[in-house]
């Protein structure tokens, strides 16, 4: 986690914080909302035969893993716990884009939905205990500098 703002810190990118109760599902994340201003998203570890991909969207969007699974030439479905632990050093409920900063291999691509392109958006530094608002620009400046590929979807 300390890495984690260490870099944002490097990059000069601006967040805001706060610190809660654990949360493991979106649904237990909708109270931070009313305490730090930003989209709430949801973070889903996905893998097919091409690789890996963190898929970020609002949290009240439905995914449609077909259609999606389409675009990318490949069947998708859920990473394991124990690809997500290896890959990004995270467990279940502390999945964020900012895992990447533990791929060394760079073999994890992030997807974000095109709809969150402008916005202030909320996830957990790798730890579910805090929630920093960023603006999606500067996660791309994050994901950039971590070497990892990133598509709009």
């Amino acid at each position: 986690m300390d890495e984690v703002f260490k870099t944002l810190k490097k990059l000069n990118i601006e967040y805001k914080m706060i610190n809660h109760e654990p949360v493991f599902i979106v649904k237990n994340a909708q109270k931070i909302k009313e305490n730090i201003s930003g989209v709430g998203c949801k973070n889903l570890f996905l893998k097919n035969k091409n690789g890996y991909y963190l898929l970020i969207a609002e949290d009240q969007t439905k995914i449609d893993l077909k259609n999606l699974s389409q675009k990318l030439n490949g069947h998708l479905s859920f990473g394991s716990e124990e690809e997500l632990k290896r890959i990004l050093k995270l467990s279940k409920g502390s999945v964020s884009p900012f895992g990447i900063i533990n791929d060394k291999n760079h073999v994890v691509t992030i997807l974000i939905d095109e709809r969150l392109k402008q916005k202030r958006l909320l996830f957990h530094p790798n730890i579910n205990t805090k929630t920093i608002s960023i603006m999606q620009q500067d996660l791309i400046k994050f994901v950039e500098f971590e070497g990892n590929n990133y598509l709009f979807y």
